[in-house]
C-alpha cells in the first residue's frame, strides 16, 4: 500500500492536471489537496507553483492561473479567445440565458418582477438555471426576490470591476480590447448591439 505522502511528483502533478482540466472551473486550493493525493500542503503548494510557471512558459495557448481569491483555473490564454469562438462546441448557458444574466450583471440589484417585464416568464427558468449554477443569488425583497450576480460569476468570467463591466455592457459590448476575461468561456454579450437592457427587451 502506497502512502499518500510517498507518491512521486509526477504522479501528483498529473492528479492536479486531471482535477483542473475536469473540473471546467476554478478549484481551491484544499481541493486541489485532496486530489492530489497527498497530505503535504507544502507539496502541493510547490507543484502548484510549478505548474503555473510550466504553463506561462510551455505552453502555447493554456495557462494554469491563481486567481484573487486564491483558486485556481485552467483556461485559454486571453489572446486566443477570438480564434476558438468559431470553433466551439455549445456553451454551458444557453444564448437565452446568458442574455437575462447580462441584464443582471448590468441592472444588479434587479427584482424578478422587472426580470419578468424584460424577459417574459421564461425568465424564471433562466433564473432557476443559473441559480442553481452558482452565478447569482437571491434575496426575499417583500413579496418579490432581487437577484445580483455571485462570487463565482466574478471568477468564472475573470470579473475584477462590476462597474467597469456595466460600462463595456453599455458602451461597447463587442469591443473586448485588452481585457477579454468576460469572454475566455462565454461571450456574454456576443448578440447585442447596443445595450442589455435594449437587447433584452427586444429578445
Amino acid at each position: 500500500m502506497i502512502l499518500r505522502n510517498s507518491l512521486p511528483n509526477e504522479e501528483i502533478t498529473a492528479r492536479i492536471e486531471s482535477a483542473l482540466y475536469s473540473a471546467g472551473r476554478p478549484l481551491s486550493f484544499d481541493e486541489l489537496l485532496r486530489a492530489s493525493g497527498t497530505n503535504s500542503k507544502s507539496k502541493t503548494r510547490i507543484i502548484l507553483n510549478e505548474l503555473v510557471k510550466k504553463t506561462k512558459s510551455v505552453f502555447a495557448a493554456l495557462e494554469i492561473t491563481e486567481l484573487a481569491d486564491e483558486t485556481f483555473v485552467l483556461q485559454l490564454k486571453p489572446r486566443y479567445t477570438p480564434l476558438i469562438r468559431k470553433f466551439a462546441q455549445r456553451p454551458l448557458i444557453p444564448t437565452s440565458a446568458l442574455k437575462t444574466l447580462s441584464y443582471i450583471t448590468y441592472e444588479q440589484p434587479v427584482t424578478s418582477k422587472r426580470l419578468v417585464q424584460i424577459r417574459g416568464s421564461q425568465v424564471y427558468v433562466h433564473l432557476r438555471s443559473l441559480k442553481q449554477m452558482g452565478f447569482i443569488e437571491s434575496e426575499n425583497l417583500g413579496k418579490s426576490k432581487t437577484y445580483q450576480t455571485t462570487k463565482k460569476f466574478r471568477n468564472y468570467f475573470g470579473v475584477t470591476d462590476l462597474e467597469s463591466l456595466r460600462n463595456m455592457l453599455v458602451t461597447t459590448p463587442n469591443n473586448q480590447g485588452k481585457d477579454s476575461s468576460l469572454t475566455q468561456r462565454h461571450n456574454l454579450t456576443s448578440e447585442a448591439t447596443t445595450s442589455p437592457i435594449e437587447e433584452a427587451e427586444r429578445s
